[in-house]
């Protein structure tokens, strides 16, 4: 099994919208033997954006997993790959991707070099701890500038880029790559469309200046490293092998000491066979990465699991796709032990036991049925009903919940209804599925307005949501105004006591609880923080998570205009029961009373979601969209030069974005283009927040 596992590889290519992952992803799938043609994006004919709305649109929405195979050094590899979105809106699914993967691919488009969304899930994959190699792509365009993203690699986003490869020409003169560590130079034919076919040379004579350079900076770093190398270096550098020095640069990566850098143009089929011999060569199998670690629900104590196949099972479902063919399809990627078909599975959350019916690997949208699966691997299974995203998988005697995946609060909603009255109940359950699916979209029911509101990411992924109600479920909807989800938040913090004492007919209902409520401890907490302070048992202990609950439920209506509190510190101190009237729902309804009349006096604020802003735009226009930025409460942070453009970096409210796309057309004759995606919340100023609660409505 360890042998098996040292040839896995379970990647994610991850970039910045237009960088050209989805094409990059085609091409590893049809030089692997999988796909027998290339499928292109701008056709709508990618294997890997099957959904309608990824075709029409030629933008990646849903991450989608696929396994392919690799020959390379004589030995077979086998490749787990999932082809992430680029869009900001969609960063849920890089998310939770890169929770679960070994390693990933980073696109760079050669012209734009790092953009916003680069940051974003570059940043996302520090988090996680996932090792990398860059590809910078798209090196056939004018502009192409290599060395110029080498630099904005280690400039924006702190990373140490390690050439491991030149480019032989650039633009329209680029024909094929140079290896720096084994100086072979890789050059396609320029007759070949497929991009099958390439001869490997010597490196050409006008270039073995730089190569010798590159060549030597590069040893230069990765000798260093490891003193043992580095004495042996000085001795005879010709009897460390090439292979050696892979294996000691392999280690870096994995330690995330280096990013080694390639580069290519998928579109036109060059630079991606070198590409796929990287991943096998410098990113890490199962077994490279450190055991996963959790802990035990009983006893809190931590755990750990190894990707070893005797070792009990353990596994995370990391995402949720509605199948009309075979129902609910869960994707999960098993740490450690086996998962047969038939099976039955404890899941930690619901404390439920259900049984596997059925695995499958995945490609794209389309199954293959397998009948087990070990650590270490990728697949999809049915079967399961009361499970969501993030759930942990195990072995009921050996039981360890792994850490929860971290999804964005959503920024923006929009109030929907159905047509006709009988698809009231059609579109609650859509909503549900689709929720379900998708843990960045949410939906609240408003009791100041009696409307469902659906939140999610951005203006694109509402749309995307209204329209699979109305392909896939066949709805008719009706919908409002796009709204900003603005959030309430306590600014100080009051003791406060609730009794709750109901005497009916037959058992009556007693709840008393006191406690410290306002503002979160911490500047970085989202959500509820509740301590229990109780002591001497004066509730008993039973009781507490439904105390917990009811606060969790009250906190979605704020005091100020109905939004939900953005975060809040709840400390259980003191209280009383009964040992007849009490019981749990008593306590969550004190809980909710409580919430109310303490809300009444404590100062409250309204916050909004801030948005990064970066406009790339030619230098006549600046002034005029600085202006119009002025006007929209934003807040200049930079201005850089980039080729021919001016680059604008600023941070600005989202409730003055709505329709920016329109304006900055105009103001630019449409050639300026920017990319926008949330920052954080910042208090609303105080004739804003007047205005927005005496307005507070939704009109549809």
């Amino acid at each position: 099994m360890s042998s098996n596992l040292i040839n896995i590889r379970n990647i994610g290519i991850m970039a910045h919208i237009d960088a050209g992952k989805t094409t990059t992803t085609e091409r590893i799938l049809y030089y692997s033997g999988i796909n027998y043609k290339l499928g292109e994006v701008h056709d709508g004919a990618a294997t890997m954006d099957w959904m309608q709305q990824e075709q029409e649109r030629g933008i990646t929405i849903t991450s989608a997993a696929t396994t392919t195979y690799w020959l390379t050094n004589e030995e077979k590899y086998k490749i787990n790959i999932i082809d992430t979105p680029g869009h900001v809106d969609f960063t849920v699914e890089v998310e939770r991707s890169l929770r679960i993967l070994d390693g990933a691919v980073a696109v760079f488009c050669a012209v734009g070099g790092v953009e916003p969304q680069s940051e974003t899930v570059w940043h996302q994959a520090d988090r996680y701890k996932v090792p990398r190699i860059a590809f910078v792509n798209k090196m056939d365009r004018a502009g192409a500038d290599f060395l110029g993203v080498i630099s904005q690699i280690k400039e924006k986003l702190g990373a140490k880029p390690l050439v491991i490869q030149l480019p032989i020409g650039s633009e329209d003169s680029f024909s094929g790559v140079i290896d720096l560590i084994e100086q072979k130079a890789y050059v396609w034919e320029e007759d070949d469309t497929l991009g099958a076919k390439f001869s490997v040379t010597d490196i050409p004579k006008d270039m073995e200046d730089e190569v010798f350079e590159y060549r030597e900076k590069l040893i230069e770093a990765v000798i260093e490293a490891d003193d043992n190398m580095l004495e042996r270096f000085f001795e005879d550098r010709s009897k460390i092998s090439v292979q050696e020095f892979k294996s000691l640069l392999r280690s870096m990566v994995i330690n995330d000491s280096f990013v080694p850098v390639l580069c290519g143009a998928a579109f036109k089929n060059k630079g991606i066979q070198p590409m796929l011999d990287a991943i096998c060569d410098y990113l890490p199998s199962p077994i490279d990465v450190d055991a996963i670690t959790g802990h035990n629900p009983k006893t809190d104590e931590i755990i750990s699991r190894s990707p070893d196949v005797d070792a009990p099972f353990s596994a995370m479902v990391f995402k949720i796709a509605d199948s009309s063919f075979i129902g609910k399809l869960l994707y999960v990627r098993v740490y450690s032990g086996s998962m047969t078909s038939g099976q039955m599975i404890y899941n930690v959350r619901s404390e439920k036991k259900e049984r596997i019916s059925r695995i499958f690997h995945m490609h794209s949208n389309k199954q293959t049925q397998i009948d087990s699966v070990e650590a270490g691997d990728i697949c999809a299974v049915v079967g399961l009903k009361d499970v969501v995203t993030g759930d942990t998988l195990c072995d009921e005697k050996k039981p360890i919940v792994l850490d929860k995946m971290q999804f964005p609060e959503p920024v923006i909603s929009i109030a929907v209804e159905a047509q006709y009255q009988a698809d009231i109940e059609k579109l609650a359950s859509a909503l549900n599925r689709l929720a379900e699916e998708d843990p960045s979209f949410t939906i609240r029911y408003d009791e100041n307005s009696g409307q469902t509101l659906i939140n999610g990411m951005g203006e694109l992924h509402l749309e995307i949501i209204i329209d699979r109600l109305v392909r896939e479920f066949g709805l008719k909807i009706n919908q409002g105004k796009q709204q900003v989800n603005y959030k309430e938040e306590f600014l100080d913090t009051i003791e406060h006591r609730t009794v709750l004492k109901k005497q009916t007919g037959g058992k009556g209902r007693f709840a008393d609880i006191a406690v410290r409520i306002g503002k979160s401890s911490n500047s970085e907490t989202v959500g509820l923080e509740f301590v229990n302070n109780i002591k001497g048992g004066v509730i008993p202990k039973e009781y507490i998570p439904y105390i917990e609950k009811g606060f969790r439920e009250a906190m979605q209506n704020g005091p100020i205009a109905g939004y939900p509190l953005y975060s809040m510190r709840v400390e259980l101190f003191d209280g009383s029961f009964h040992n007849v009237d009490s019981d749990e729902v008593a306590f969550q309804i004190a809980a909710g009373i409580c919430f109310r009349e303490a809300s009444k006096k404590i100062n409250c604020g309204l916050l909004e979601p801030v948005m990064k802003l970066e406009i790339i735009t030619p230098e006549e226009y600046l002034g005029d969209i600085s202006s119009d930025l002025n006007r929209r409460r934003a807040t200049i942070l930079g201005l850089d030069t980039k080729a021919q453009h001016r680059v604008l970096r600023a941070k600005v409210p989202l409730a003055e974005q709505f329709g920016y796309i329109t304006a900055l057309r105009t103001q630019s004759s449409g050639r300026a283009l920017f990319n926008m995606e949330f920052s954080h919340y910042e208090m609303v100023p105080t004739e804003i927040k007047e205005e927005l609660v005496n307005n507070r409505k939704f009109i549809f």
